[in-house]
C-alpha cells in the first residue's frame, strides 16, 4: 500500500478512534457518577425505583430517575442506547492497529533486539491475543469464580501481568504496550456487544412480552459495565505511551506496565469513592506512581551516559556523523529513503550538526539508555555504536571540526 495512503489512513483513524474513545470513556464516567450520586425518592413514585438525581448543566435542569426495571407501561416511546461509541472505537482502534503495526513490514512491531519472530507470526500473535483475552477473561467471569469477584479480579491481574511480561519478550516494547491495551480495549467492546447490550435487550423484550424480568441479566451487566469503568484508565496510558520510550524501553518494562496500571485503576476507584475508605487505595497508587518514577529517573545531561562512557577515549564528531548517516538518516533525513516514511518521524532531522548537537540528550535517550532507535534496529546499530554515541554525548556533545550538511 502506498505511504501516501498509509499516512492519511492513519490520521483518518486517529482522529475518529479518539472522538469515539472520548465518547465511550465520557458516557462511562457520567454514568458511574450518576451511580454513585443517586440519592432516595424524595417523593412517592410508580415503578422499580431506586434513586434520584438533580443536575444544572447549560442553563438547564434535569432530573433523573433510575429504575431496575421497567414496567410495560413504562416502556417509552423513544429509548437511547450507548453502545455504537464502544463499536466504532474498537472497530477503528482494531484498523489503527493493523495500519501502524501490521503494514509497512511490521517496523513498529517487531525488534530483532527482543526476538526473531518474523513479521507474519508476529501478526497472527497479535490477533490471538485479542481473541484469547477475551475468551479467557470471559469463561472465567461466567464460572463459579465469578461469585469471590476479589479473588477474580486477582486471577485476571496475575494474567494480564505474565501477559505483560509475555509481549514485551515477543514485540517491540513500543507494540508490546500497545497490545495489552488493545486486548483490554477488545475485552470492553466485547463486554458491551456480548454481555451488557444482550442482557438489557432481554430484560426490555420480557417487559415487552408482559413477562417476569430477570434482574440477574441487569447485575451482570452492571458487573461488566464496572470492569470497563476500572479499565479506561489503564487503556488510555498504553493509546499514548508510545509517546514516553523512558517507559516502553524499560528492562522491567512488564513490571512498568503493570504498575501504571495499577495506578490508573486505583486513581479511578479514588475519583468513584472519595472518603476514608479509598485512602488506602489512593496510598497503593501513589506508591505504584512512585516506583515506576523512581524506575525510570535519570539526571538530565551528561551524567545520564555510564561512567565508563564518560571515561572512554574521546570521541570525534566525525565519528558520530558517520554512525547516524548509516544508522539514523534512513528516516530522521529531509528526504527519508525509508519507503515507510515519506517525511522524517516527529520532524526530527540528523543532518545539521548543530542540530544534532541539540538533540544530544534526546539521542541519548533514545538509541543509548533505551535503544527504542532505530525503529526495531532494522538498520542494525551495534552495542559498539551505541556506546560511541553516549560516550560522545557524555563528553560535551562538541561538534568542533563538523562537516557541513
Amino acid at each position: 500500500m502506498p505511504t501516501f495512503v498509509l499516512e492519511w489512513l492513519n490520521l483518518l483513524l486517529r482522529w475518529i478512534h479518539v472522538i469515539a474513545g472520548i465518547m465511550w470513556i465520557g458516557d462511562s464516567f457520567l454514568f458511574m457518577w450518576m451511580d454513585r450520586s443517586l440519592t432516595a425518592p424524595t417523593r412517592p413514585r410508580e415503578g422499580a425505583v431506586v434513586g434520584e438525581l438533580w443536575m444544572v448543566h447549560s442553563g438547564g435542569f434535569y432530573e433523573v430517575v433510575k429504575r431496575k426495571y421497567l414496567a410495560p407501561a413504562e416502556v417509552p416511546a423513544s429509548l437511547h442506547w450507548f453502545k455504537w461509541e464502544a463499536y466504532t472505537t474498537w472497530i477503528s482502534g482494531f484498523f489503527l492497529l493493523g495500519v501502524v503495526y501490521y503494514f509497512g513490514g511490521g517496523v513498529f512491531l517487531v525488534d530483532r533486539a527482543v526476538s526473531g519472530i518474523g513479521v507474519g507470526a508476529a501478526i497472527a500473535t497479535s490477533l490471538a491475543l485479542l481473541a484469547g483475552g477475551w475468551l479467557v477473561y470471559d469463561v472465567l467471569w461466567r464460572s463459579p469464580l465469578a461469585r469471590r469477584p476479589t479473588l477474580a479480579a486477582l486471577v485476571c491481574l496475575a494474567l494480564l501481568v505474565g501477559v505483560a511480561w509475555g509481549v514485551t519478550h515477543l514485540f517491540s516494547g513500543r507494540a508490546a504496550f500497545i497490545h495489552v491495551g488493545a486486548m483490554m480495549g477488545t475485552i470492553m467492546a466485547a463486554n458491551v456487544l456480548r454481555v451488557i447490550i444482550p442482557a438489557q435487550s432481554r430484560m426490555l423484550a420480557a417487559t415487552r412480552a408482559g413477562q417476569p424480568v430477570d434482574v440477574a441479566l441487569g447485575e451482570r451487566a452492571k458487573q461488566r459495565s464496572i470492569h470497563n469503568h476500572y479499565m479506561t484508565l489503564p487503556v488510555l496510558f498504553t493509546m499514548l505511551s508510545s509517546h514516553f520510550p523512558t517507559t516502553y524501553g524499560h528492562r522491567q518494562s512488564w513490571l512498568v506496565l503493570t504498575l501504571l496500571i495499577l495506578f490508573g485503576a486505583a486513581a479511578k476507584y479514588v475519583m468513584n469513592f472519595r472518603g476514608r475508605s479509598s485512602r488506602w487505595v489512593m496510598a497503593s497508587g501513589g506508591l505504584a506512581l512512585a516506583s515506576v518514577v523512581l524506575m525510570t529517573a535519570r539526571i538530565p545531561g551528561a551524567a545520564t551516559a555510564p561512567p565508563d562512557m564518560r571515561s572512554a577515549p574521546a570521541v570525534p564528531f566525525k565519528q558520530v556523523q558517520a554512525i547516524l548517516q548509516s544508522r539514523c538518516q534512513t528516516c530522521h533525513a529531509t528526504h527519508p529513503t525509508n519507503p515507510s516514511f515519506t517525511e522524517p518521524p516527529s520532524g526530527v532531522v540528523l543532518e545539521d550538526p548543530h542540530r544534532i548537537q541539540a538533540l544530544a540528550p534526546r539521542i541519548l535517550e533514545r538509541a543509548v539508555v533505551t535503544k527504542t532507535m532505530p525503529l526495531g534496529n532494522l538498520t542494525g546499530m551495534t552495542e559498539d555504536e551505541r556506546r560511541t554515541l553516549g560516550a560522545w554525548i557524555a563528553q560535551g556533545a562538541r561538534i568542533d571540526g563538523a562537516a557541513p550538511p
